[in-house]
């Protein structure tokens, strides 16, 4: 029998976050941000969002945390929040793991916003107790720490938690019985491939190595992407919505050649494009997923103009690595 929740059971839901998709940061209020004299008056476009002030990572924070708890409270099915949150807890997991190879301390470094309490994971992992996270979590960290033990290999213990990773958010919007959720997975784990692909052609080192690092689950094989040398990439993925985006990286696919930032953007931009879909859809969990998102993408533009700002880049610049927006 499903469980899954009627569209009409989210018209509360969508018609509030309706409300609040007027809030969100604006290419307009971007531009505000970028040109301001100082930080305190890019601040203020900040408050007009709806942040409070103070120093940007808390005020990020304690945003991220406002976001998951608002959907977890007033969405019908809460583990909708879960598949945004899952990536903190495997960045916090990579994290321990190589401060613990190395003889230090993680804290630092580790990220809110995951299902786990990055304290309570570090100290219980620290411990051999690692309890109250999800079993394929516990069994993928516990598989890194081995390939690291091993052969003191990162790259591999990192491919290890990517793939646990991206299996528990497939999984997760399995069992939530949404397409959109579905499809959304499945292009990242596409957006994650053809970057790996890109990268690796870059390095020189196709063939067994390239499908080694291919991820499962996406709409294009990992065969197909692995029997395409770099330069083919943009006929794999022409019929997708990563066309464009494959078709620059075909051209970068060469060992040396130019910076990939606009490559990158373009991937984004093509995720960007599927999520915006949703606000064509006046109710439903589509809703939810959209705007989980569309905050996402906020906080990542913030940092990126605030990163921009302090390393002194002019306004172009820093426009050039910003992504489309959800609004």
């Amino acid at each position: 029998m499903s469980h899954r929740k009627k569209d009409t059971d989210y018209l509360a839901i969508s018609a509030r976050i309706r409300a609040m998709e007027n809030r969100l940061l604006t290419r307009e209020r971007m531009d505000r941000m970028i040109e301001a004299r100082d930080d305190s008056e890019a601040l203020k476009s900040l408050a007009e969002c709806g942040y409070a002030e103070g120093l940007l990572d808390a005020v990020l924070a304690q945003a991220r945390a406002e976001v998951f708890k608002d959907m977890e409270q007033g969405a019908p099915d809460p583990r909708l929040v879960e598949v945004f949150q899952i990536k903190y807890d495997y960045h916090n997991a990579k994290t321990i793991l190589k401060a613990q190879a190395m003889g230090s301390d993680p804290e630092r470094l580790l990220l809110a916003g995951g299902r786990y309490d990055p304290a309570a994971l570090w100290d219980g992992w620290r411990r051999e107790a690692l309890s109250g996270v999800d079993e394929a979590f516990k069994k993928a960290m516990e598989q890194a720490k081995a390939a690291l033990d091993d052969g003191g290999d990162p790259q591999q213990a990192d491919l290890i938690l990517d793939r646990a990773c991206y299996a528990e958010m497939a999984k997760l919007a399995r069992e939530l019985e949404s397409p959109f959720l579905q499809g959304y997975v499945r292009l990242s784990v596409d957006v994650a491939n053809l970057r790996a692909a890109v990268r690796v052609a870059r390095m020189g080192r196709e063939g067994e190595f390239l499908r080694q690092v291919l991820l499962p689950g996406g709409n294009v094989s990992e065969g197909a992407i692995a029997a395409a040398r770099g330069d083919a990439l943009g006929e794999v993925f022409r019929s997708g919505p990563l066309a464009q985006a494959a078709a620059l990286g075909a051209k970068l696919a060469q060992p040396g050649g130019e910076s990939l930032t606009a490559f990158e953007r373009e991937c984004d931009n093509a995720l960007t494009a599927y999520l915006a879909a949703a606000r064509r859809i006046p109710f439903g969990e589509e809703t939810v997923i959209g705007y989980l998102y569309a905050k996402e993408l906020e906080f990542t533009a913030i940092r990126a103009i605030f990163a921009g700002r302090a390393a002194g880049l002019d306004g172009d610049t820093i426009r050039s690595r910003l992504r489309e927006t959800y609004v």
